[in-house]
């Protein structure tokens, strides 16, 4: 009986009220997801699930599902608003049910639609959305969400393993799809992710799609988790276990664009509701999906709400926003005279750039725990910053795609070529602080023929690993917080297919072993020092000893704690070249602890710089440095008190 009458008090707050269709026409009903969609509850004493979808240019809406054997006739809903609002309460309609809308156009085209708003959906091939309650789930990560609030995003150590859960392990028990579900993967991943070092999890792909190949960046259900792994509180639980093992989730977000697929968003109640009209601004002619017209209040509201969303039902702790580029620019993959110009004449989006101010500001004032990261590739200012100052877009992070294509450029040559290409390893730290940037090695890099990092490197297979150990160490010292995807921490030959899993099998390998091995390190050293994390966004926390030796093709700089305790020297030999007693010039004459290796066991652990200007400072270390050699030394001392006479 309390549980009824909870239902029916639940009905009276479900109900779309005059102020909740203002809000929604306004673009400001941040919580419009508990209205929105289709919601169990109790009226007139009835059992069952209250519905309601936004068609503005429909000319009737029905709900046809399991609960009326898929019969329009008597179930037409009602519109409640001038702004296209329909509802309707279905009594013995249930959690679990199967439903779609029948939505006659102006036309009298009859159109099949999933609800945009569903909690759940069918897995593919099928089309229909299911009636999914997400309340009663036990939260066990309330201390999480409440440190999370409180934590400079900024300051704290970040270091992200993008992970596809379809392919990073398989079941081998003759399914087609070999899937593990979410509560099965949340065990072994999250013990995975926290035994390498990682700090968080970058999910591919949750939100609902029709098509494996699209990776979840043609999305169909934006509020729904992917039924390819389990339910929403199967999810619930993933996310919940993940906080339990100390590991942060981070989501894939695509609100620049949707997929075609009748059921979906596109053409949905028979006009352009969710795109733009004009096929010059609503379509990209490279990917073949809509794009999201931000002009309208109500779509903008859509999207700003489901951000909003994931963080409030699941507890996810941030965004990665997709093809940010696309969104800002009208000519975004688009030829001369096949775009729209805005107001000003400009290839700037007006539109979604004010969305994506108003998102980011919203989001942090609601919920200061989440972090938003732009997939941003070009040079468009302030990305990242304060979302309150003006001009900034106001995410938390950027992805730096510039340090990226520079450095994986770099690391492809043969080394007799490095010393010409210098500067694209130097180039980076021009621009390190104008932006609060994550150095990014993602799936995009390692698909279509790009190769995987290992295959990327250049020489014979011993030659391949100490390339790319050198490349993850030079990664590790590199201002900018981290993020890795999954597969290359242990030397991936195959470039990743969604298709199939990772090779875990190469671990019995020594070769991918050691490099597993030797990524770890690089993680942990990015949670133990703060002079890795705690000043990735200031220039006081970098300083090169000798950034132009391209002759030898070696790399020399520091990273500075706050405090002067725990700096780091890193001292890295791009070429196959050993070079014994080489000298650097270092701030301090004092002991160097050995921290970071390519073959610790054959290094000296501890150095003690003697006299001998080198670098503009007046004493130095002679430093062995092996073929491809990695040296990464821990000393103590305020250098902001030092100035070396020559950088």
């Amino acid at each position: 009986m309390e549980d009824f009458m909870k239902n029916m008090q639940k009905y009276e707050q479900l109900a779309i009220t005059e102020l909740d269709a203002y809000l929604f026409g306004q673009g400001t009903h941040y919580e419009i997801y508990n209205k929105m969609g289709a919601h169990v509850g109790v009226k007139d004493g009835k059992e069952g699930v209250y519905f309601a979808v936004w068609a503005p240019a429909a000319r009737e809406v029905y709900v046809i599902g399991e609960f009326n054997n898929w019969n329009a006739y008597g179930y037409d809903m009602k519109k409640i608003s001038d702004g296209g609002i329909y509802d309707l309460f279905i009594p013995g309609a249930k959690a679990g049910d199967m439903y779609k809308y029948l939505i006659i156009s102006q036309s009298g085209e009859a159109l099949y639609k999933a609800d945009p708003y569903a909690n759940q959906a069918q897995l593919r091939p099928e089309t229909a959305s299911i009636v999914a309650d997400l309340s009663g789930y036990e939260w066990k990560d309330s201390e999480w969400v409440e440190k999370k609030k409180t934590e400079n995003h900024l300051k704290a150590p970040l270091s992200i393993y993008e992970c596809h859960l379809g392919s990073w392990k398989k079941k081998d028990d003759g399914t087609e799809d070999g899937f593990y579900t979410y509560r099965e993967l949340a065990p072994e991943l999250a013990k995975y992710v926290s035994d390498m070092g990682y700090t968080h999890i970058e999910l591919m792909g949750i939100a609902e799609y029709p098509y494996d190949g699209s990776w979840g960046y043609q999305v169909t259900g934006y509020y729904a988790p992917t039924a390819r792994y389990g339910t929403p509180k199967d999810f619930m639980y993933f996310v919940d276990y993940m906080h339990e093992k100390g590991i942060g989730v981070i989501l894939d977000w695509v609100p620049a664009h949707f997929p075609k697929d009748a059921h979906g968003l596109a053409n949905f109640d028979g006009s352009c509701v969710y795109e733009y009209a004009d096929p010059r601004k609503g379509e990209h002619p490279d990917w073949g999906t809509k794009v999201f017209d931000y002009s309208k209040n109500e779509v903008s509201n859509f999207l700003i709400a489901n951000g909003m969303f994931w963080v409030d039902k699941f507890h996810i702790d941030g965004l990665r926003v997709d093809a940010v580029a696309s969104m800002l620019y009208l000519d975004y993959g688009r030829t001369e005279g096949n775009w729209v110009p805005n107001k000003y004449g400009d290839n700037g989006n007006l539109e979604a750039i004010s969305f994506l101010k108003h998102f980011n500001s919203m989001l942090k004032k609601r919920f200061p725990q989440a972090i938003t990261i732009a997939e941003e590739s070009t040079a468009w200012p302030m990305v990242s910053g304060d979302p309150d100052n003006g001009e900034c877009l106001g995410f938390t992070f950027k992805w730096n795609m510039g340090w990226m294509h520079d450095f994986l450029e770099y690391m492809k040559l043969d080394p007799y070529f490095r010393k010409f290409n210098h500067s694209k390893m130097t180039f980076s730290l021009m621009y390190a602080y104008s932006e609060n940037f994550i150095l990014v090695l993602s799936h995009d890099e390692v698909v279509h023929l790009k190769c995987s990092m290992l295959g990327k490197m250049p020489g014979d297979r011993e030659d391949k690993f100490k390339n790319l150990k050198l490349a993850y160490a030079y990664m590790c010292g590199h201002p900018g917080k981290k993020l890795l995807f999954m597969g290359q921490e242990f030397g991936q030959w195959n470039e990743w297919s969604e298709k199939r899993a990772l090779d875990w099998y190469l671990l019995e390998d020594e070769s991918h072993t050691e490099l597993k091995d030797f990524t770890k390190k690089c993680l942990k050293l990015n949670k133990n020092y703060p002079c890795l994390y705690a000043t990735d966004y200031s220039s006081e926390g970098f300083r090169w000893i000798n950034a132009n030796d391209k002759d030898n093709s070696v790399l020399s700089f520091m990273r500075i704690s706050p405090d002067g305790k725990k700096n780091l020297l890193f001292v890295l030999n791009f070429t196959p070249v050993e070079r014994d007693s080489f000298r650097i010039g270092v701030p301090f004459k004092t002991k160097y602890k050995l921290v970071l290796g390519d073959n610790e066991a054959d290094q000296k652990k501890t150095l003690t710089a003697v006299k001998g200007d080198c670098d503009g400072y007046p004493q130095s270390l002679l430093i062995d440095l092996h073929k491809y050699g990695i040296a990464v030394y821990e000393f103590n001392g305020d250098v902001s008190k030092v100035h070396a006479t020559k950088i």
